[in-house]
């Protein structure tokens, strides 16, 4: 089903900020849009969390990619600048490794010197490592990024046919193999090889195609919005709304309905035990490609098998830990990184044959209390994310240590960890107001697939015309966004897939984004 989209029905299951993009274009182009979103607020995994004074993001926290949605808001007659308070962090991370008393900074500004002065050998190397990221950085937007793979076109573009011995060797070659021909510190090897977990995966794992992911915060640098992701999930509710978007809270999506191989719906909870028949000629589902196919879709109308199913990478789970803390924490920047020295242990663990959470870890913390005011006076705001294998037996998280017990173990540790690693001793004492998240409540809430944190992990089965399509092959009228289909996981990539459906409907089979008319 491609065409005009004047007068067409169309419905939106989830309101994370792929089910509210798409709202937004599908409106802006004419659709009479209502989205459904069964929780009582609005975001997705970008939720929020407010107790005591302190103001918590519950999900992402890293703002990169920041032309992607500068695209996204002048698509909608507005800009970033306009609907966001953004401000540029410096330094834009710190890490601290294992047994290294300094941590290291990198700066907003001369980040690559930085980055090369922890390793003056390998310099001439490493410079090269990051021209070829955001080299290739610039071919993924421009060829993949935005492509629904719909044509083969594209593909056969001069430019890319030229890059395509390079490409391959990018792709068939693990990251963590392309960083150790570019450097032999293994600090450096840890900060080129982090952003793997950002893709849902590790670096042995992650084709070296995704050394772009360094010219993100290295050449690019980390902003971040005032008010938090809340407020980023405000902004695209509101152009959504301005688009002429219905967004609809606590209204449960139970099925999609079909009718003569085409979507005529979707039926409705409306939460007061009623259900309504709400008719369509659109549905994009932007819950979990799961979800979605066996929950909300009957056996003869879904486009992959148990056997696809099997084969799939769920990605990492997570424990989070919320924690509001009395006084000060200066050794913490807004972002830091903290790197166990057994790194590649620490992977196997998580993602290997023989699961469990290792020890000590490599984690991540958000101070957002650096740079906003999201605590009382005197206190501060943590975010600690800890990656854990996707297991749902892990359990549940909860409100003062009130969480499953593995998940409350596991935020302990990593409350201990930060401690020695800080110089903050007294930290666990400090601690005023905790909440913990586990696998389990990222299924129960977000149908996350075997409770993972983020979505498919981005291995080369799983990348970009490999990740599967973002229609149903079964079902016309019926489309996917979200980080379960392409392009992939993380804010931006959500922001690109809404726009992914509106081509898909208008059958524009172009690699690059739409143009800003």
């Amino acid at each position: 089903m491609t065409g005009d989209l004047r007068d067409r029905r169309a419905v939106v299951v989830g309101g994370g900020i792929s089910g509210l993009a798409t709202a937004a274009l599908l409106a802006r182009d004419g659709a009479e849009v209502t989205l459904l979103e069964a929780r009582p607020e609005l975001g997705g995994r970008a939720g929020r969390w407010q107790r005591d004074g302190f103001r918590f993001d519950t999900g992402p926290s890293w703002y990169l990619m920041p032309e992607v949605f500068d695209h996204f808001f002048r698509l909608l007659g507005t800009s970033a600048r306009e609907e966001l308070d953004l401000v540029r962090l410096d330094p834009s991370y710190r890490v601290f490794f294992e047994g290294d008393p300094e941590p290291f900074d990198l700066p907003a500004d001369g980040a690559r010197e930085a980055l090369l002065a922890l390793d003056p050998p390998s310099a001439p190397k490493l410079d090269a490592y990051l021209d070829s990221a955001a080299e290739t950085y610039r071919i993924a937007t421009e060829r993949f990024l935005y492509a629904t793979f719909a044509s083969l076109g594209p593909l056969v573009d001069p430019d890319l046919v030229r890059q395509a011995p390079r490409l391959a060797r990018l792709l068939g070659e693990p990251l963590d193999h392309f960083i150790a021909r570019h450097t032999t510190d293994d600090r450096v090897r840890r900060i080129l090889g982090y952003p793997a977990v950002f893709l849902g995966t590790s670096p042995s794992a992650a084709p070296s195609m995704y050394h772009l992911m360094s010219h993100l915060d290295v050449t690019q640098g980390v902003l971040y919005p005032r008010g938090g992701f809340g407020a980023v999930i405000d902004a695209v509710a509101r152009v959504a709304q301005r688009a002429g978007a219905k967004l609809l809270t606590g209204q449960r999506v139970q099925r999609i309905t079909v009718a003569d191989g085409a979507v005529s719906g979707v039926e409705v909870d409306d939460g007061t035990g009623r259900t309504h028949h709400l008719e369509a000629d659109v549905v994009v589902s932007t819950a979990d490609l799961r979800v979605t196919e066996h929950e909300l879709l009957g056996p003869a109308h879904r486009s992959h098998s148990d056997r696809w199913w099997r084969r799939r990478d769920p990605g990492p789970g997570a424990v989070l830990a919320l924690l509001g803390v009395r006084g000060e924490l200066p050794a913490l920047a807004h972002h830091s990184l903290l790197f166990a020295q057994d790194w590649q242990q620490g992977f196997d663990a998580i993602f290997g044959d023989h699961r469990s959470v290792p020890s000590p870890t490599s984690l991540y913390v958000c101070r957002p209390s650096a740079t906003d005011d999201v605590a009382p006076p005197g206190h501060e705001n943590l975010f600690v994310l800890v990656p854990v294998p996707a297991d749902t037996t892990m359990g549940a998280g909860g409100i003062d240590g009130a969480g499953d017990p593995e998940v409350e173990r596991v935020a302990d540790q990593a409350i201990a960890q930060i401690a020695r690693w800080t110089g903050t001793p007294d930290l666990a004492e400090r601690v005023v107001v905790r909440r913990t998240i586990g696998p389990a409540d990222f299924e129960r809430d977000f149908g996350a697939w075997r409770g993972g944190a983020l979505g498919p992990g981005h291995t080369l089965r799983q990348s970009a015309m490999l990740r599967g399509k973002n229609v149903s092959s079964r079902v016309d009228g019926l489309l996917y966004a979200g980080a379960t289909t392409i392009p992939g996981i993380g804010l931006p990539m959500c922001l690109i897939s809404a726009e992914l459906v509106l081509k898909r409907l208008r059958g524009d089979t172009s690699a690059g984004p739409l143009r800003e008319d």
